[in-house]
């Protein structure tokens, strides 16, 4: 049988999703009988996102125009595709953001580069230094369909056990009662 080829991608978000991920423990010694990790920020070191992706679980929000461009070639080059965690999910704690408007990539710049600069405040401006902001903070449903949603933050092992292990076995994952729908 063939291995599952599966990734994790991380966009605007703490890596709270991953570090939960990395709780399943011994679990993750079976998991890798069945999988074959292909891209990852905990376990490869793989820069390009490759093609024939059979499962992807995809944590935090969209934040700038990098996340975009990456979630737009993880769809397009997965089969099945997850909503990893509540800022993925709702844009959680990066989507405060939107708080401050229609504008707020400019107002975050002016704020973090040039009123709490100690020395020289300036706006990054050489590209490749910071990715060009986007005007909204964007859950990943909005953008792209989404076959699952892992809610939490982080979503806890069991919770990510749970959904690994029906897909895995090829059923559809349990989304009823408290502990596999509750956010937070």
């Amino acid at each position: 049988m063939d291995k599952i080829k599966l990734a994790t991608v991380w966009l605007a978000g703490c890596s709270g999703c991953h570090m939960s991920f990395l709780d399943l423990d011994e679990w993750l010694i079976d998991l890798a009988d069945g999988v074959e990790v292909v891209f990852s920020p905990v376990a490869c070191d793989r820069k390009d996102y490759p093609e024939g992706v059979d499962l992807c679980l995809i944590e935090g929000a969209v934040a700038n125009l990098d996340n975009l461009e990456l979630l737009h070639q993880v769809r397009d080059r997965t089969r099945i595709l997850v909503s990893f965690g509540d800022c993925a999910i709702h844009a959680n704690v990066p989507g405060m953001r939107n708080l401050w408007g229609a504008e707020s990539a400019a107002a975050v710049l002016e704020r973090g580069y040039l009123e709490l600069a100690d020395t020289t405040p300036q706006l990054p401006n050489e590209p490749g230094i910071v990715p060009p902001l986007l005007n909204r903070v964007t859950p990943i449903h909005e953008l792209v369909a989404i076959e699952h949603y892992l809610p939490g933050c982080p979503p806890p092992a069991d919770r990510i056990r749970s959904l690994l292990q029906a897909l895995l076995d090829q059923q559809t994952p349990p989304h009823s009662g408290r502990d596999l729908l509750k956010f937070g």
